[in-house]
């Protein structure tokens, strides 16, 4: 066998740590290493022209290259290969980047460790096998989950472009939490205004199959084709016969038994209810926890008023299945509730300033109901307790955020924007009123954002004092707000009317459960892992299921929508052949050895181990054995690791080839 080996110096990556010349000069000498070769940059044009001529020019059956994280260059080394006549497989990446250089600063040892690395890379090619790609059909047709802007936007663009699109919102009504502000940053445009039109968008489109009320239960398959159980919740409303007239709604006697989630609990709702005004679909709930119905069986107000027969009180959850080629994670997010430290939770509160104790500190979405128009005061700035208008407002940011002591180590990102929108939106109704902004940055990077804090500063008189607020102690009807200036040198007391917290951005609590039935990875806050941070932000780990918005890292409505965008484009993109070719490199079944013990089966996190039954002529089963569904598998490795009886070997990393990389050193 006739081998390759080409060194890359990275420009300054690899060669500032690495004596690329020398590693070059060593592997000349290597067993079955026709050529050696070291170049600045191997991945550029030029590289890769290099190495398609010396695979010609020299007839090699396969090459090494040393360069930079297979993860970057593996496809482009690959590509490269088959260009000049080479299966793809039989090229071999030696990490000399993040293996070596990132981390060693001796440049003789780490040279000396890039000459074993290049060499063990030399040794296994000899070994590996032309490996063809897996071709599996693509169903055409997406999951989005979740309803919020961002699950809107990758549901429309994906059907726009022609393509059936299932939308699944645990909620009765899409929107998110965007449907909840009253004005939204740096335009102060109606939040409303401009989701409603969308949201009918969908309720409308002939491609989006909307359900509401629902969730996910159980996930399937692999890239191109998952099959998904989604449970819908029962309404106890026949959504065929509802026309969403309300009168069910203004007849229940049940006015003040639940309070109302969507109004963030400064309002009471009846047992039977739609979220707010515009909801969509426009079809009410029964709540069963509330409604008398359900615990004395004597209340049926709603069914005498309805008039189209549409109250079913003894509707139960329904179970459906759909089968889909892709999936968009848009679960967006939620305000950290810091009134106590939540069971086995990371985070442990801030107790110290009075949330859930004080009926007027709040926090930012319970401000923003509160400036609406159609939230609980009609968009007048009332305070909860007493309902009379404050004179002083504090405002106290990164509450949660950018702190280790509380257990949070990221920025919110939207925080400082938004609590300069609030502040603003004081002042225009409350003129006389003052507003305080204790701040640790002020961080606004984007399209006229910095402008929109330098106008709340400028134009509105809001007051903004760099500081931290430690603590928050009510007399008299005032909340005192303890904290600094750490401009002025000295500390600060306020006597408000009123305190809003910027309370942290979060992974919904169900994110990291989801994720787990998804099959995609997720940080210690429960935010969603992209498979790379420059190169694939889009992307899970897993072939097929894309993010969108808040459910990977905190971020505004512009960056969701854009980000929902890159994921539908990204669905489209996967749509756009019949046929996807997956790699081969995937666990395999020795049925001669295998014992059937199943632990692979137990250990495999892709579920991609099922039962095979062995049977002879008669049809009589001998023995159960393990399979491995290459559609499923991702080639972890996680299996063969595992099996006691060796019987199952990773295509392109079998014990041959690892043996050789080890016996190489």
């Amino acid at each position: 066998m006739k081998i390759g080996v080409f060194i890359c110096h990275c420009g300054e990556n690899i060669g500032r740590t690495v004596d690329c010349p020398r590693v070059a000069k060593a592997c000349e000498w290597l067993p079955g290493v026709e050529v050696s070769i070291d170049y600045k940059y191997m991945c550029s044009d030029p590289g890769q022209n290099m190495i398609k001529k010396e695979i010609i020019d020299k007839k090699l059956d396969a090459i090494v290259v040393g360069s930079c994280s297979p993860h970057m260059h593996e496809k482009t080394f690959r590509k490269a290969a088959v260009a000049a006549g080479i299966n793809p497989f039989l090229v071999e990446i030696a990490n000399l980047r993040e293996h070596c250089s990132w981390v060693h600063d001796d440049i003789e040892m780490a040279t000396d460790k890039a000459i074993d690395l290049v060499r063990m890379s030399v040794e296994k090619v000899k070994r590996n096998q032309p490996l063809t790609t897996i071709e599996v059909p693509v169903t055409k047709r997406t999951l989005v989950i979740g309803g919020g802007i961002a699950g809107i936007q990758a549901a429309l663009d994906v059907a726009n472009a022609g393509y059936e699109v299932v939308l699944v919102e645990k909620e009765p009504s899409i929107g998110g939490h965007m449907s909840q502000l009253s004005e939204t940053f740096p335009t102060l445009d109606c939040s409303q205004c401009i989701l409603t039109p969308r949201m009918v968008e969908v309720y409308q489109h002939p491609k989006i199959k909307l359900m509401t009320y629902s969730e996910v239960e159980k996930v399937e398959g692999f890239i191109g084709n998952f099959s998904v159980t989604i449970r819908k919740k029962a309404r106890h409303i026949d959504e065929e016969k509802c026309t969403g007239c309300g009168l069910c709604i203004t007849k229940c006697p049940i006015k003040k038994k639940a309070y109302n989630s969507f109004e963030e609990n400064l309002a009471y709702r009846p047992a039977v209810y739609v979220p707010f005004p515009q909801a969509v679909p426009n079809i009410p709930v029964i709540d069963e926890t509330v409604c008398t119905y359900y615990k004395n069986g004597k209340c049926s107000m709603c069914v005498k008023v309805c008039g189209r027969e549409a109250i079913m009180f003894d509707q139960q959850d329904k179970i459906v299945t759909e089968e889909v080629g892709a999936i968009i994670m848009a679960t967006g997010y939620k305000l950290y509730d810091i009134s106590k430290k939540p069971d086995e939770s990371i985070y442990k509160g801030y107790g110290e300033y009075g949330y859930g104790k004080y009926k007027d500190v709040i926090d930012g979405l319970q401000f923003e109901r509160i400036a609406s128009a159609s939230g609980p005061t009609e968009g007048e700035f009332k305070r909860p307790s007493d309902g009379k208008e404050p004179k002083k407002i504090v405002f106290i940011q990164c509450v949660g955020s950018r702190d280790e002591s509380k257990g949070f180590s990221y920025c919110s990102k939207i925080c400082c924007m938004y609590t300069a929108k609030h502040a603003m939106l004081y002042k225009h109704k409350v003129h006389d009123g003052e507003a305080y902004v204790f701040y640790m940055d002020i961080r606004s990077g984007g399209k006229m954002y910095d402008e929109f804090v330098r106008r709340a500063i400028e134009e509105d008189g809001v007051k903004y004092i760099r500081g931290r607020v430690s603590k928050i102690t009510e007399e008299n009807g005032k909340y005192i707000v303890k904290g600094e200036d750490t401009i002025a040198g000295m500390q600060v007391t306020i006597d408000a009317d009123m305190v809003v917290l910027a309370t942290a951005m979060i992974a919904q609590p169900e994110a990291s459960e989801l994720a787990q039935t998804v099959g995609i990875p997720y940080d210690k806050h429960g935010f969603y892992n992209e498979a790379h941070p420059k190169l694939r932000p889009i992307e899970s780990t897993t072939g097929g299921v894309f993010l969108a918005g808040a459910c990977q890292s905190p971020k505004d409505i512009p960056e969701s929508v854009a980000m929902a965008s890159a994921a539908a484009a990204k669905t489209l993109v996967l749509f756009g052949s019949d046929i996807l070719e997956r790699e081969p490199v995937i666990a395999r079944v020795n049925a001669d050895l295998c014992a059937g013990c199943f632990y692979c089966k137990k250990v495999c996190p892709y579920g991609a181990v099922e039962v095979r039954e062995v049977k002879t002529r008669d049809g009589v089963v001998i023995k159960e054995i393990a399979y491995v569904n290459e559609g499923l598998c991702q080639g972890c490795g996680t299996c063969t690791a595992t099996c006691p009886s060796k019987s199952i070997e990773l295509a392109g990393f079998n014990n041959e080839e690892i043996f050789a990389q080890i016996a190489a050193l």
